[in-house]
């Protein structure tokens, strides 16, 4: 079967270049097997709108600049206590994000934090939803510089095009005056505007200690927990547990 001249290029200015790629071997196959011009057309724009819509998680995926490549179904729920796998299935699902809901993941270093929030940030952009990761220090820096070049609100206005913002790593190191300051801005300009998900090692106990403003830390956390669903990784470090296999096994080696 030969092509019509000048269709490939005529498909390709449209835009459509699953189109341009496959319509000889589908048009061939069709053919070959009966069937009708509209099953032919039918299968090109199928092919079309899955190759963009695979060019459209794509895009999602390297904007939001999740730094490692986690799943899911590799976090082990099942060593947290009372940590409800139906819960991470309806976060997974992303319904609150519609309701500009956050999520708030506690627990002591290993416990998977990092891991649950990449895993959950991955399954909403292959949903279509607009992600973006940072950690925390990172973040702060940012709006800090933005501040300095005056230049804070055009960028709290860019992160407002991402449907959740993922802030991993609320940490250990206090935070000086003017870094709560803009944390603070930044998190009153999401609020019931759009979802946030932040993990930390500290429970909302000893935030006051790491803000240093005890109004401006019960601010914070009255904004952050209204609409929020909380979940708390009580459990020993993953990498502590694997280090402990390691070294029994090690010791039955030589034992033996």
């Amino acid at each position: 079967m030969l092509t019509q001249p000048g269709l490939e290029q005529s498909l390709r200015q449209l835009l459509l270049p699953t189109f341009a790629k496959r319509h000889l071997h589908v048009a061939t196959a069709c053919e070959a097997e009966g069937r009708s011009h509209l099953d032919y057309l039918l299968q090109l724009a199928q092919e079309e709108l899955e190759h963009r819509q695979r060019q459209k998680i794509d895009k999602l995926l390297k904007a939001a600049k999740l730094p490692r490549n986690k799943h899911l179904q590799d976090f082990e729920s099942k060593r947290i206590p009372g940590l409800s796998l139906s819960v991470l299935q309806r976060l997974a699902q992303g319904e609150f994000i519609e309701r500009y809901e956050n999520i708030l993941i506690f627990g002591n270093p290993g416990t998977g934090k990092t891991h649950l929030s990449i895993a959950l940030a991955r399954e909403w952009c292959l949903q279509g939803r607009r992600v973006y990761y940072t950690n925390a220090a990172h973040l702060v820096q940012q709006l800090l510089q933005s501040k300095q070049e005056l230049k804070l609100t055009q960028f709290i206005k860019k992160l407002d095009r991402f449907e959740v913002l993922v802030i991993d790593d609320i940490s250990y190191i206090p935070f000086e005056r003017s870094e709560t300051d803009v944390l603070f801005h930044l998190l009153s300009e999401r609020y019931e505007a759009r979802s946030t998900l932040i993990t930390s090692n500290l429970p909302f106990g000893q935030w006051p200690a790491l803000f240093k403003d005890e109004m401006t830390t019960a601010a914070l956390i009255d904004r952050l927990v209204h609409h929020a669903t909380i979940l708390e990784l009580n459990a020993e470090s993953y990498r502590m547990a694997q280090a402990k296999i390691t070294h029994q096994g090690g010791s039955k080696m030589t034992a033996s």
